[in-house]
């Protein structure tokens, strides 16, 4: 009687592919740490309107009354507890936290993936053509990654003034260039590759060869790197709106959150910047926890012996 087997190369391959990534991330305690906190932020952003004890756009639900309550305390009819204070338009912070990290984290997503696709597109068709097309390409790189970001944004939102759309293409301005210079590198790397080479003389066309099997090859660093620029574009962001110049009053971010306390530290009125503070450097931290721990599974070169 001859029994089937599966080859254990075959085996292996299977249980690998998602456990052996998973295995590797998760063996860094700090890593996991990171990763269950952006996860439990996620989850608060998208579930906002539902876990939120208020809706802070609500003006019927605001309350002169309940302005600059401190933590713990009750509104004036009694009819709910603001664990952590209430802003001078006596909206609960722990409700305009929730809703401004789920602006925040929506912004620097959106603004990473657009800025992630342009970059890549623009990289590996710099690198696989090379001659004048990637000289001009890398020249409009090289220009925008010489002035610092922020002043880069900023003359962006002066000029067109504020809004969500609007500063996401600020900073998807502000980001598309280091996607480029790096997708760019990696194609120059590849492209010299034999498989490459073997593609070529079969006559694929140089957007089948691009995609196909340029792309596959340059995506992981380009992946590290969005992680961190995640967490760049909303710190930028709460920079840009702190200063007035990012999102309107009407879409609170963390920022904005931070600038409508601001004026009120000297008083004592602590909480109204303490709270969207603390909840935007969680946020970054965790993101850059779980993309520094990305980075090294996913180049198995740096990982600590």
């Amino acid at each position: 009687m001859e029994v089937t087997t599966m080859p254990a190369a075959a085996v292996l391959a299977e249980e690998t592919l998602l456990q052996r990534f998973a295995r590797n991330y998760f063996s860094s305690k700090i890593a996991t740490i990171g990763f269950i906190a952006l996860v439990l932020i996620m989850l608060a952003a998208l579930l906002a309107p539902v876990i939120s004890p208020q809706d802070p756009y609500d003006l019927s639900r605001l309350d002169v009354m309940d302005s600059r309550l401190e933590p713990g305390q009750k509104s004036v009819d009694g009819s709910m507890t603001f664990l952590m204070g209430t802003d001078e338009q006596g909206r609960d912070m722990l409700s305009a936290i929730l809703y401004g990290i789920r602006i925040s984290v929506a912004v620097g997503v959106a603004s990473t993936v657009i800025a992630l696709v342009i970059g890549l597109a623009l990289g590996l068709f710099a690198g696989y053509s090379g001659g004048r097309i990637e000289a001009f390409i890398m020249r409009i790189a090289d220009i925008q990654l010489s002035f610092p970001p922020i002043l880069i944004a900023l003359i962006l939102l002066a000029l067109t003034g504020q809004g969500v759309g609007k500063i996401i293409i600020a900073l998807v301005a502000v980001q598309w260039a280091y996607y480029a210079r790096t997708a760019r590198s990696a194609a120059l790397v590849e492209r010299k590759k034999e498989y490459i080479e073997a593609a070529t003389c079969l006559g694929l066309s140089p957007m089948r060869i691009i995609f196909r099997h340029l792309l596959p090859n340059c995506l992981p660093p380009l992946i590290v790197i969005a992680a961190l620029q995640v967490a760049s574009a909303i710190s930028l962001e709460a920079t840009l709106s702190f200063l007035g110049l990012g999102l309107p009053v009407t879409e609170p971010s963390l920022g904005l959150l931070i600038a409508n306390g601001f004026q009120y530290l000297l008083s004592g009125k602590y909480w109204i910047s303490f709270f969207p503070g603390l909840a935007l450097l969680v946020t970054v931290v965790a993101i850059n926890l779980v993309a520094d721990q990305l980075r090294d599974v996913l180049n198995p070169r740096l990982q600590t012996q």
